[in-house]
């Protein structure tokens, strides 16, 4: 049976925040909220965690994961970012972007694209999350959460709890996050290519 913590979308309230990053520590897979839609993720290093997330969604090895990050500077930790990368990311974060990257050595091979050597990126504008984040010390290995069958991702906090209790350690309700996901851009070449028009205004990114 999985957790259930209601935390304020505006002020998180610590404690709760404590024991949701202990649960991933441990290994632990985690839905919560973020200004883009409801997420599970799971420590970077935790390949159990990671393999269940897979299961959940119905993963492939192509899929996308996508490293949450607590600011700019951290995912240059985890990405190969240049100055015109930069530029970009700077205009854009905090916000509903996610960025496909040259992964750097700090991200395990197993999460990368297997031919492009890439990995998604984002800072989520929510308080929930940031104080995850910044408790936790380092990215949490993420997706949006669209279960098989569905075209779009779960909303409430409780219908999660109903359909994954068997499948999750901990869902965070946190209010409604909406139903858009983010804008996805590919920095990883020369030029910027969008992935997916989202949530994410296009006029930061110049298209």
């Amino acid at each position: 049976m999985s957790q259930f913590f209601s935390i304020h979308a505006e002020n998180p309230q610590a404690r709760l925040i404590k024991q949701a990053v202990d649960i991933i520590r441990k290994g632990g897979v985690v839905v919560y909220p973020t200004d883009s839609c409801y997420a599970i993720g799971c420590k970077l290093d935790s390949k159990d965690a990671l393999e269940r997330i897979k299961r959940i969604r119905q993963l492939d090895d192509k899929h996308h994961f996508t490293l949450v990050c607590s600011d700019l500077s951290q995912i240059g930790t985890y990405a190969k970012v240049d100055n015109r990368v930069y530029r970009i990311l700077k205009a854009t974060t905090p916000g509903s972007y996610t960025f496909i990257l040259e992964a750097s050595k700090e991200v395990p091979r197993r999460v990368w694209h297997p031919k492009k050597s890439t990995i998604g990126l984002r800072v989520p504008d929510h308080p929930i999350a940031l104080a995850m984040l910044e408790e936790l010390g380092e990215p949490i290995l993420s997706s949006t959460l669209v279960l098989p069958g569905d075209e779009d991702p779960l909303t409430d906090a409780w219908e999660i709890r109903d359909r994954l209790e068997h499948e999750v350690d901990l869902v965070i309700e946190g209010g409604y996050c909406g139903m858009e996901p983010t804008t996805v851009v590919d920095l990883s070449g020369d030029q910027v290519e969008l992935l997916r028009a989202g949530k994410g205004s296009l006029l930061p990114l110049g298209l």
